[in-house]
């Protein structure tokens, strides 16, 4: 089933690779940047799947969540451009367990898709129908039926299950072991590669940091001091290194060890990173299917450290140098143990040891060269193990090959964990373990035949109904025996069946009746009588609006442009007419027809005039908040016209046998037209415009709005004038008087 999903993105340039995934899976997709439209449409659509940018000020984006999920059932992903934890803790608060970093690639969305708590499709509500309600309660439950005869077989078959299956788990206790260290390599792994990632995005903050590409290039190794010192503050990086073009440090930061956070050890020039084959990929401005990013291992005085290097540009788009931003190999492997549990330790390809948490005499603990050439040439079968004894604890580790960004090797990888839980154990015979096991099964086949006979009958009689009903018969009924589940369930099968029938009525109805928004109103109201296909005389309030100048607009604008922005602007204009009772009637371009006074229920000319003028009120507001914005983004302002007039309209279902519209026509649908086409003559900018019907239908509600009269005005199709007023959203300077 397809999913209705809704993204809200700041930059919808970043909505883009999301829309494009779920459109490619079938599913429904709407995108908004403003958090208003954006919960419009949410009230509209009842989305499943909620994509939200966590990066909107203040808690904007968080109080949105809370709205959208007091709206409906929805599964929420939180995305950002970057880590921020302060707001991902905000999220979680609010349930959020899923989020998503840039760039959506198709494959991390779908790992966020799979790291949902529960499917996210729909869960369709149960209707209760009175046969239903009269359903007998469950007296002899099945499972005691079963219970009791298999007791006594369930006890001697635990008994000699038991006595087998812990023979056979404490035979393959090594093999659990080692599985339990692949699966600790293995997360071990994934958590480097999300510190890469994270020392990645320091990179970029550093590299697109004002003033660094300038100071590079002057080789202003204060200027540069003063720049980084913030930044590796702030993302607590323990190494930053900035090189010109020939590979040599401008200006390198170092973390002191031992020292508190935040203390910094300093260096200009000095030292040569030229020779660094990663170093140089990036000198040359060499790029791969992963960009023009590339790590690599440096030893320094201090220590070993890993660094990812990227380029430094300035305001031209020239190279001007590299930053490098590493972490040690001690503080990697410290940091691997916190994760996996496990005791980590990172070597070179010579097989010394660069960093552990398990010993501190490295030598001894050296890979040999052999060892290395196994390790290396069998990382599809995930290498070797070794063991040893430290502390009076047995070790074995998993060695591995450590990849880098891109699948570049840069070192080697071992995981160690002691073997406590493994114990020695007896071998049970073939003989022993085949007698039990057949015997078990002959006895377990025996009783359930039996039981079987007494399940299936009435079970196989459910199947063979519920395959008429598949087939299309809704005529079938199960015969109900018993008051055990499965007569309930036969009890329940003919309530849905008779749920069936009822619904192909409405099925019919609603499959002829194309108008979306008129559909729930007609199954409510249909069976009443207050509502018919037939065409019928009514008294209602029609508000029509159009864009002023769109046509001329459309010609100078791309066409996808143009539906992205009569998307927006009906995103802004359909929940005011909802809200107010209405019901949008149809769209035709930049043009939409509302009515009031027909659904749900009909209603009074005064109630109706009120509803749609009010309605055209919050119109004219909505219509220059959304301007405002779209001057903000540089695109033209839509200039609307409103018309609102009160007259009989006939309502009803036009169309076809098989396809009907439920709609208005008459003259009062065409009076209202050419009244707000009179816009275009009679005001500048957002303008509604009233006839007198209108206003004589508002009746004493007429004196608290800011109306102004206009006079009478000839009417296309009209042989009379139409007496016509201006509705403002607050008072003018103008003779309000009103003359009717």
């Amino acid at each position: 089933m397809a999913l209705r999903v809704l993204v809200v993105q700041q930059d919808m340039q970043n909505a883009k690779p999301l829309v494009r995934f779920f459109k490619e899976r079938g599913d429904e997709v709407w995108s908004a940047w403003d958090l208003g439209q954006a919960e419009a449409l949410a009230e509209q659509v009842k989305p499943h799947l909620l994509f939200v940018d966590l990066h909107y000020p203040n808690n904007t984006w968080l109080d949105f969540i809370r709205r959208v999920r007091r709206l409906s059932e929805v599964r929420v992903v939180v995305t950002s451009r970057h880590p921020d934890v302060q707001r991902e803790m905000q999220a979680k608060t609010q349930g959020v367990r899923v989020f998503l970093r840039q760039p959506y690639k198709e494959e991390w969305i779908q790992q966020a898709l799979d790291r949902l708590e529960e499917k996210t499709t729909p869960r369709p509500a149960a209707t209760a129908t009175a046969e239903a309600a009269k359903a007998p309660q469950v007296r002899t439950p099945v499972r005691y039926k079963i219970t009791l005869p298999y007791l006594v077989l369930a006890f001697v078959f635990a008994l000699a299950v038991g006595y087998v299956v812990s023979r056979v788990l404490l035979e393959t206790a090594q093999e659990r072991f080692y599985n339990q260290l692949l699966a600790t390599r293995v997360q071990a792994a994934d958590w480097m590669v999300g510190e890469e990632d994270r020392l990645l995005s320091s990179l970029r903050l550093i590299a697109n940091s004002q003033g660094v590409g300038e100071a590079l290039l002057a080789r202003d190794a204060d200027g540069l001091r003063l720049l980084l010192l913030p930044l590796a503050l702030n993302t607590n990086e323990e190494a930053i290194a900035l090189l010109d073009m020939q590979g040599v440090s401008i200006l390198s930061i170092r973390q002191i060890p031992g020292q508190p956070v935040g203390s910094y050890a300093f260096s200009s020039g000095g030292l040569d990173f030229q020779n660094l084959e990663f170093v140089q990929l990036v000198l040359q401005g060499v790029t791969d299917a992963r960009g023009d990013k590339f790590a690599g291992l440096v030893q320094n005085p201090s220590g070993a450290y890993f660094y990812v290097a990227g380029p430094v540009f300035d305001a031209n788009g020239q190279q001007v140098g590299v930053v490098l931003v590493g972490k040690s190999l001690m503080t990697i492997a410290a940091q691997m143990k916190q994760q996996t549990l496990s005791e980590v330790t990172l070597y070179d390809f010579s097989g010394q040891p660069l960093a552990s948490t398990i010993f501190t005499q490295r030598e001894a603990y050296a890979i040999a060269s052999g060892q290395i050439y196994d390790i290396v040439s069998r990382q599809a079968q995930d290498s070797l193990t070794r063991s040893w004894p430290i502390s009076k604890l047995e070790y074995t580790e998993l060695l591995g090959v450590w990849e880098a960004r891109g699948g570049v090797d840069i070192g080697l990888l071992g995981v160690s964990l002691t073997q406590t839980f493994l114990v020695r154990t007896s071998v049970l015979t073939r003989v022993q373990i085949f007698l039990l096991i057949v015997g078990g099964v002959l006895l377990v086949v025996l009783v359930g035949v039996y039981l079987a006979g007494l399940i299936t009958d009435p079970l196989q009689r459910l199947v063979r109904v519920s395959r008429e009903v598949a087939l299309g018969n809704l005529e079938v009924k199960v015969d109900v025996k018993g008051d055990d589940e499965v007569a309930v369930l036969a009890h329940s099968f003919n309530s849905m069946v008779a749920g069936l029938q009822e619904g192909s009525v409405y099925r019919d109805l609603l499959g002829r009746t194309v108008s979306p928004e008129v559909r729930e109103q007609l199954r409510q109201t249909f069976g009443s009588g207050t509502l018919r296909l037939e065409g019928q005389e009514a008294l209602a309030t029609v508000l029509m609006s159009d864009i002023r100048g769109f046509t001329t607009l459309s010609e100078k604008a791309d066409p996808a442009k143009i539906f992205e922005w009569l998307n927006e602007y009906f995103g802004v204009l359909v929940p005011i007419v909802v809200e107010h009772g209405g019901v949008v009637n149809k769209f035709d371009g930049d043009a939409m027809l509302a009515f009031f006074g027909i659904l749900p229920r009909m209603t009074s000319p005064k109630n109706s005039a009120r509803a749609a003028v009010d309605t055209a009120l919050e119109m004219l507001k909505a219509i220059e908040r959304l301007n405002q914005t779209r001057r903000q983004r540089g695109e033209p302002p839509l200039i609307t016209g409103i018309g609102v007039h009160t007259g009989v309209v006939i309502a009803g279902g036009l169309g076809t046998r098989d396809r009907l519209h439920y709609t208005i026509i008459g003259d009062t649908v065409n009076t209202t037209q050419r009244l707000e086409g009179l816009t275009r003559e009679l005001a500048q900018g957002n303008a509604v415009l009233l006839s007198i019907s209108t206003v004589e239908a508002l009746g004493e509600h007429a004196k608290d709005l800011h109306i102004e009269a206009l006079g009478p005005h000839a009417i296309r199709g009209k042989e009379e004038p139409l007496f016509v007023y201006r509705l403002y959203v607050q008072e003018q300077p103008k003779d309000t008087n009103l003359a009717l």
